[in-house]
């Protein structure tokens, strides 16, 4: 048998799912333990900020995720009030994800 088919038997869906559980829940984590004011202060790196001078409508959306996270509601709808629906969304997405391509993978 080709390594290469080892390699794809190996990194099947299901390892593939657990994989990204683990790396969510990593990031997540490092998130949380990172401070609430982490990205708060230095240059922006929107390229709408940088090129038209203008801010679009997801400006602020990394401050106010970082302080949802941290439940600081207040600020983080100061930042950006659509971070109230792309967490939620988001965290859907990715578990709904995780959830589906293991439960396929077991069958």
């Amino acid at each position: 048998m080709a390594l290469s088919v080892k390699i794809k038997e190996w990194l099947g869906p299901k390892r593939m799912a657990l994989g990204a559980l683990v790396l969510s829940l990593f990031a997540m984590a490092f998130l949380l333990y990172l401070p609430a004011d982490h990205f708060d202060h230095g240059d922006s790196v929107c390229l709408s900020v940088v090129i038209f001078d203008r801010e679009c409508y997801a400006c602020g959306m990394t401050r106010g995720v970082q302080h949802l996270l941290h439940l600081d509601f207040k600020e983080a709808a100061s930042y950006n009030k659509l971070s109230f629906i792309v967490l939620p969304l988001g965290l859907y997405l990715v578990g709904s994800w995780i959830y589906k391509t293991y439960r396929e993978a077991s069958n």
